[in-house]
């Protein structure tokens, strides 16, 4: 379930529990919250860069068994080749 970030519409009517911006987990077809679930003022979904994992499963590994090769930079446009 992705993490949504909301912050308060008028920085003047609010908490500072929006003031400063939450985030919140919410389904993938969720709508977006109107208002504050603390103070009930008004909120805006605010974009942000997805967070993407990176795989601990043996990138390498995988690759290597599917048959692909992987080089080693060893300097200025020299490669060593790993496998």
């Amino acid at each position: 379930m992705p993490i949504r970030e909301y912050a308060a519409k008028d920085p003047k009517k609010c908490c500072d529990h929006c003031r400063k911006g939450f985030e919140i987990v919410e389904g993938i077809h969720a709508d977006a919250l109107a208002a504050c679930p603390l103070c009930g003022s008004a909120v805006a979904r605010q974009l942000s860069a997805p967070s993407i994992g990176r795989s601990g499963s043996g990138l390498h590994d995988r690759a290597k068994s599917a048959g692909f090769t992987t080089y080693k930079k060893t300097g200025k446009g020299e490669y060593e080749k790993k496998y």
